[in-house]
């Protein structure tokens, strides 16, 4: 069964590569990467119809999980883990689960992947319910850790959605949202980390820089929700400020400073004029979307 699957199939382009010279191999390994964006271009109207429900449930308070064994484990914990410095959202917003837990992340523990009522128990264990949503990850589209996971989702009335790399996948049919990039055998037969693994986080970027643009986090294409937390953040928070005012680097660390290292409240102070007070009172009643909050009227 195994042996039929899209991502163990030998790659006839890979055919002979030990016997190849580095360089030689190196070819071979860009040329099978460059179809995996390709492989992405049918899967956008799934994966859109993925963020806009992922969005729905994330304004009424509700969290996205992923759930994974192996490197799509890694790749779902890594997404997660990205958004709470990157747009300043609550950690519990985003969560990436993995098959054997943390111990699992740099080491592989892949026997864990083969029990469904694990990945079941493991989402309960994070307080999972209908308000969120599950995205679960396997290449194979048959790990039973994730099968189990998205049936209690399902179970719970919560949206899910399925990212594999095989047609027609179990995972693809049992999850509400299947989203299935193609992007063929891997350069070392069954090697998922590498084209699959790409393709995967290719995904997992849209769904979350997606669901933050929708839900206010980037103004114009600048990641305003960025927290100056170190000397390179605030750079580049003076920059952001600074683009997006604009004015100059001068003004744009005075902004910052007078906002208390809040950028969203820096943009609005410059481009307003108004008290940090104002401009918090703006972004509150415009959600935190900016675009809103420099066209909504202030009689403070």
């Amino acid at each position: 069964m195994l042996g039929g699957l899209l991502t163990e199939q030998r790659n006839p382009s890979s055919e002979g590569i030990d016997a190849k010279s580095t360089l030689e191999v190196l070819r071979v390994i860009n040329e099978e990467d460059r179809k995996v964006a390709e492989s992405v271009v049918t899967e956008l109207p799934n994966i859109a119809r993925a963020v806009d429900g992922i969005v729905e449930r994330l304004q009424r308070g509700g969290r996205l999980f992923y759930i994974g064994a192996g490197t799509s484990g890694r790749l779902g914990v890594l997404d997660a883990a990205e958004c709470k410095p990157t747009y300043n959202v609550p950690y519990e917003m985003v969560q990436g689960i993995i098959a054997g837990g943390e111990k699992a992340l740099s080491r592989a523990t892949e026997a864990s992947e083969d029990d469904p009522a694990a990945g079941a128990r493991d989402l309960l264990s994070r307080g999972f319910t209908a308000n969120d949503t599950l995205v679960g990850i396997a290449a194979s589209g048959r790990t039973p850790y994730v099968l189990g996971a998205i049936d209690k989702a399902r179970e719970l009335g919560a949206l899910t959605a399925g990212i594999s790399c095989t047609p027609d996948s179990e995972l693809s049919r049992r999850a509400e949202i299947a989203i299935t990039p193609l992007p063929g055998p891997e350069v070392v037969t069954g090697s998922t980390r590498m084209k699959a693994g790409t393709v995967t986080k290719l995904v997992l970027n849209m769904l979350t820089t997606g669901s933050m643009i929708r839900m206010g986090y980037v103004f114009g294409n600048l990641m305003v929700n960025v927290q100056p937390t170190n000397d390179k953040l605030r750079a580049r928070a003076r920059r952001i400020i600074g683009h997006a005012v604009p004015t100059d680097e001068e003004t744009a660390a005075r902004l910052l400073r007078d906002a208390g290292d809040h950028v969203p409240s820096a943009i609005v102070m410059g481009r307003r004029g108004v008290s940090l007070e104002a401009a918090r009172a703006l972004i509150d009643a415009a959600r935190g979307r900016i675009s809103t909050a420099l066209e909504l009227e202030w009689n403070g």
